[in-house]
């Protein structure tokens, strides 16, 4: 669905990609591990064309993206629904309001309040939709980002550090949803998360990918993942503060 082919981006004098491939298929759910500051949330902004390479192109079903015009990007950004790490939720609006943020134009008041207590329901939170999001948990402000997402019908879904700051057992809690929202549809939705919590990659994915040093060095299943010779895949995956892996 996504080929990244050979992409190269520097800042300046920092290079963040040294010839960058990656190939994500149809349906999956993708799981991009790596260091702090190894760009995987520049990663993120070129596929969905936030950020444009040095060199090298990012294909989708064919077609570069990083040569399409602006109005162009504008369809494509529309393929995608986004979950940010915090939540990303506008505190002046209730959670209906926020679930229901760039769809008054398309739906009648009927439809949205169907659609914004359907959505609510899948996450586990019916019924709070006149709350604001001052009142909520970190727990359930992922969750009602996951539930804005779902509103939307997206293609594909992109999870930035999803478990960060919960305690594992609403880290499994979303874990699963990322796997519900995954196989909800009648084709399957494509899933694309960064991550690091190995809990919830070895969980949640289809394929691991393990991004060091500008490239990806390593893709596979979880129990390849966990499996590997790599050096550098098993410091990270172990968690050892020695290896090739440097502190900065």
């Amino acid at each position: 669905m996504i080929d990244i082919r050979n992409i190269h981006k520097a800042f300046g004098d920092n290079p963040v990609f040294k010839g960058l491939s990656l190939e994500i298929f149809q349906g999956e759910t993708i799981t991009i591990i790596g260091g702090s500051g190894s760009g995987k949330s520049v990663l993120f902004k070129h596929i969905i064309g936030l950020m444009k390479p040095d060199s090298g192109a990012i294909l989708f079903n064919g077609v570069d993206i990083t040569r399409m015009s602006e109005k162009e990007l504008y369809v494509w950004v529309q393929k995608f629904g986004m979950v940010f790490q915090g939540g990303a939720l506008f505190d002046s609006l209730t959670v209906g309001e926020n679930v229901a943020f760039g769809l008054k134009e398309k739906h009648s008041p009927e439809q949205l309040e169907r659609i914004i207590n359907e959505s609510l329901s899948q996450v586990g939170l019916p019924d709070i939709q006149h709350m604001l999001p001052a009142e909520l948990s970190g727990g359930m402000k992922k969750r009602v980002s996951i539930a804005r997402i779902i509103a939307r019908n997206p293609e594909i879904i992109m999870y930035d550090e999803p478990t960060t700051g919960l305690d594992p057992i609403m880290a499994d809690v979303i874990n699963n949803l990322i796997i519900k929202v995954a196989r909800r549809q009648p084709a399957s939705i494509t899933t694309i998360v960064i991550t690091h919590d190995m809990v919830s990659a070895y969980k949640i994915s289809d394929r691991i990918a393990v991004l060091f040093d500008g490239r990806i060095i390593e893709t596979g299943g979880p129990d390849e993942i966990r499996a590997s010779a790599n050096p550098v895949v098993r410091q990270f995956i172990e968690g050892h503060a020695d290896g090739p892996i440097h502190i900065r």
